[in-house]
């Protein structure tokens, strides 16, 4: 399935979190905190406005964004002024 935002909006594809500590003990999914960070995959058409591209590492609002899930993996849609920072 291929989703492209419209106007300011963003595509990012949400990280998977570690599933098991150092010390060895593996934390439900119930118990773990959302990621606040993921990989840009599209972006709209406003130029002028959006500040990222595609492939870019990024770290988002924490209740920002709409959930949906394409090809069988989580995304969510977010307008550009919920992106906090890029990451290097």
């Amino acid at each position: 399935m291929k989703v492209k935002p419209l106007a300011d909006r963003v595509i990012v594809k949400l990280e998977k979190t570690e599933a098991k500590t150092a010390g060895g003990i593996i934390i439900p999914d119930t118990a773990q905190e959302k990621t606040q960070s993921g990989v840009v995959v599209e972006v709209g058409d406003d130029k002028e406005v959006i500040k990222v591209k595609a492939g870019q590492k990024v770290l988002y609002d924490k209740y920002a964004g709409t959930q949906i899930k394409i090809d069988g993996s989580d995304h969510l849609i977010l307008k550009m002024q919920d992106i906090l920072a890029i990451i290097e």
